[in-house]
């Protein structure tokens, strides 16, 4: 069986799309959970009524990417977990070939699905937002999104190991999960994913992605209206990510480059576009890691920890 899971936040009507999306796949050994995160209204009554096959959970308050996907990890019953986000929306057969691919390669730890952004009207082609990714660069802790923004001529074409799943649409064996642990809650929103491939792949398994199961996502409903957050975020986590995997020589030039380079040009560029929101948010994020953590950002997403995650067990209901 596959549990899908899906996290809402202030989205009812793009979770109930991903939903029928879901009714309409051919393979039906699955169960679907829906998290909603702290949504400013409750969607209970509406999904449970049009969805009723659904298992349906609730924080009151957000608890991020991470959070709210461990959450509905606790009750999830599948031998596979398929995380998805509320605004994707799977094709025929995704779920199949997914698992097919997991059976096949015995060390697989996570597998992503092609990635294509949902189609404008007289689109010729699809236009793709995933196909891989490259490693995080041990200097600039930057990567590269394969096949991005390519129109879909059948240039990916076969699975093949890759650097990261994307969080929009991933899949893991139960086993991998019980044996690394989920997603850490710390990060909140972004290099969740990448933190949980570099843990998988320590581990001893592989991170795949397979062309041959396509899922198409409306891209970053809740991320374009959250500016100055999405700054802060992105700046404090990709330092987190190199302080837990860099090491010695490698960390030290990262913090190098990061002074010298990404401060001064980042500063200087905020200052002359006269973006002085976003500016004080790339500066709450790395006064994050001198221990500056009062702030409205860090009170939306609520405490943190350097090391560990904050729901380390996975209970399986009989």
């Amino acid at each position: 069986m596959v549990s899908i899971l899906s996290v809402n936040y202030n989205q009812t009507e793009a979770t109930c799309a991903l939903l029928d999306s879901i009714r309409r796949q051919s393979f039906r050994d699955v169960e679907v959970i829906v998290v909603d995160n702290g949504s400013r209204e409750d969607p209970r009554a509406i999904i449970e009524t049009r969805f009723p096959e659904v298992r349906y959970l609730r924080s009151e308050r957000n608890l991020g990417f991470a959070g709210g996907n461990n959450l509905g990890l606790s009750i999830a019953r599948g031998d596979y977990i398929f995380f998805l986000n509320n605004d994707a929306e799977l094709t025929e057969g995704c779920i199949e070939r997914l698992l097919h691919l997991c059976q096949k390669q015995a060390g697989l730890g996570l597998v992503s699905p092609l990635i294509c952004y949902w189609p404008e009207e007289g689109q010729a082609a699809d236009l793709i937002q995933y196909a891989g990714m490259t490693p995080v660069h041990p200097l600039t802790a930057r990567n590269r999104t394969i096949g991005q923004g390519e129109a879909d001529r059948g240039q990916f074409a076969g699975a093949q190991p890759t650097a990261y799943a994307h969080g929009a649409a991933m899949l893991a064996p139960r086993r991998v999960i019980e044996q690394v642990g989920p997603m850490d809650e710390g990060f909140f929103l972004y290099y969740e994913e990448l933190d949980w491939a570099e843990r998988i792949r320590q581990a001893g398994f592989e991170v795949w992605v397979d062309p041959r199961a396509r899922v198409y996502h409306h891209e970053s409903l809740t991320m374009q209206t959250l500016g100055p957050m999405k700054t802060y975020f992105l700046t404090r986590n990709r330092v987190l990510f190199m302080r837990r995997h860099g090491s010695g020589v490698q960390l030290a030039a990262f913090f190098l480059f990061l002074l010298v380079f990404t401060l001064s040009k980042n500063t200087l560029l905020y200052a002359l576009r006269g973006q002085w929101g976003q500016l004080k948010a790339f500066w709450q994020g790395l006064a994050w890691h001198c221990g500056f953590r009062n702030n409205p950002f860090e009170r939306v997403a609520g405490p943190f920890q350097i090391k560990g995650t904050t729901r380390s067990e996975i209970s399986r209901p009989a």
